[in-house]
């Protein structure tokens, strides 16, 4: 086992990480920016080391410097959290080289499942269900690219081929819109993402985000663990999660997670990894891979009773798998609100200082944050500042403790989308488990008129 683990990362799932270590017996290594020298796992960490100002490319981004940090303090591994560099495959190929484990799947495997169109021509060689869409990037030629979206049919979705986060993607309902919207989407990729190239896939009008979390070793041994709808978002964001999905049956979990497991095993997938649907009318359609931890990952956990971060360390340090498919029991629902420094209807962000803050408690309440009273949220990284857990027996019983929940949580100083959060647990459609992809969206304009 790893006697000592850097952790790459920042706020939550930073502190989230240094305490599975401590569970562990695994000393630990804070890196941080001059922004976050009082974030909580700093001051907890066993050692803590700036690595740069608080821009994030100077400091979270720098590979060398993170590096640097590890070999400085003699750390054995780096775990990389999510966001920032966790689906890096040139900082996981320089992890490894400078003689450290890397907490992920190996380099060659980000590589792989990193690239929208080759994760995609993967999983449709694994037999794993896809969007019906072009054959990899689309070509410089206007009439190819006419001729693909027809084919497919309209409307057509023009994606970012190295990115995510909704940025990059234009909807396209007509052969005329066509080749504007896509060199559209190649100059925002290519600012976003430095790589301008792009796909196509048929658009598909109301589905619901679900989500297929799996575990692999290096040993050849792969599980699911259940499922998470994603569907309440907003701009391609996701705002709350649930496990289990509404609606989904045994048969169906178990015929979907098979194929996910099958195709981990096919690609030699190490660590914890979550393959991403669209579900319309009864199928999953395959939309891409996250090789790394998930912000949701704690209903996950509720309902699997696994602490997922220690999984992975375990699986990381060559460990095999310690549970076997027919021992994963699937108990209850869990639903997650993100908790975001923001105004709840705007959006606009809210950084300052947090001048009283209380947490909600009760039966099957958890809160993973690193707030506290008298921390200044920074205005330099995403607005995240905590993550609000609910788990019941029933799916009802976890949206009334959720409620609960949430009237009781006070974060004094700054705003945040608390009241937006208990909008969305209030709305019949959600309650019904009825919602899609797009329905936040619809009701937001009419929620902030009703303000």
């Amino acid at each position: 086992m790893f006697e000592k683990i850097l952790i790459a990362n920042r706020g939550e799932i930073a502190l989230r990480i240094l305490r599975c270590c401590r569970e562990l017996g695994i000393q630990t290594v804070a890196v941080y920016s001059t922004a976050d020298r009082d974030l909580k796992h700093v001051r907890l960490a066993d050692e803590a080391v700036c690595i740069g100002p608080p821009a994030a490319t100077s400091s979270y981004l720098n590979m060398a410097a993170i590096i640097s940090a590890a070999e400085i303090t003699q750390a054995d591994a780096i775990h990389p959290g999510y966001g920032f560099l966790s689906e890096n495959a040139d900082f996981a190929e320089s992890v490894e080289r400078s003689g450290f484990v890397f907490i992920g799947p190996r380099s060659e495997t980000i590589r792989l499942m990193g690239g929208k169109t080759t994760a995609k021509a993967e999983m449709i060689s694994a037999g794993v269900p896809c969007v019906p869409g072009s054959d990899g990037v689309l070509p410089d030629d206007e009439v190819a690219c006419k001729e693909i979206a027809a084919k497919v049919g309209y409307p057509v979705l023009i994606k970012a081929a190295a990115g995510g986060g909704g940025r990059g993607m234009y909807v396209v309902r007509k052969e005329e819109d066509l080749i504007q919207s896509i060199g559209m989407a190649r100059n925002e990729a290519a600012q976003a993402f430095k790589d301008g190239s792009v796909f196509l896939e048929k658009y598909l009008e109301v589905p619901r985000h679900i989500e297929i979390q799996v575990l692999a070793d290096e040993h050849g041994n792969a599980i699911y663990l259940g499922e998470r709808d994603c569907s309440m978002q907003r701009r391609n964001q996701k705002v709350l999660e649930e496990a289990l999905a509404p609606g989904i049956t045994a048969a169906q979990r178990e015929e979907i997670g098979k194929l996910c497991t099958d195709a981990c095993k096919r690609i030699g997938y190490r660590g914890a990894g979550t393959m991403e649907f669209l579900y319309d009318h009864g199928r999953f359609y395959f939309i891409e891979m996250n090789t790394r931890i998930q912000v949701e990952h704690p209903v996950t956990e509720r309902v699997t009773g696994l602490d997922l971060i220690r999984e992975q360390i375990m699986v990381a340090a060559g460990k095999p798998l310690q549970i076997r498919q027919e021992q994963v029991e699937l108990r209850g629902h869990a639903i997650e609100c993100r908790i975001n420094a923001e105004d709840p209807f705007t959006f606009i962000p809210s950084p300052g200082l947090v001048t009283g803050y209380h947490t909600p408690g009760g039966p099957g309440i958890r809160v993973d944050s690193h707030l506290y009273a008298g921390y200044r949220v920074p205005s330099n990284y995403d607005s995240m500042i905590a993550k609000l857990i609910a788990y019941g027996p029933t799916r009802e019983s976890a949206i009334a403790r959720m409620r609960t929940a949430l009237a009781e949580m006070i974060v004094e100083g700054i705003k945040t989308n608390i009241p937006l959060q208990r909008r969305i647990l209030e709305d019949e459609v959600f309650c019904a488990g009825e919602h899609h992809i797009h329905y936040l969206g619809e009701r937001l304009e009419q929620w902030t008129a009703q303000r």
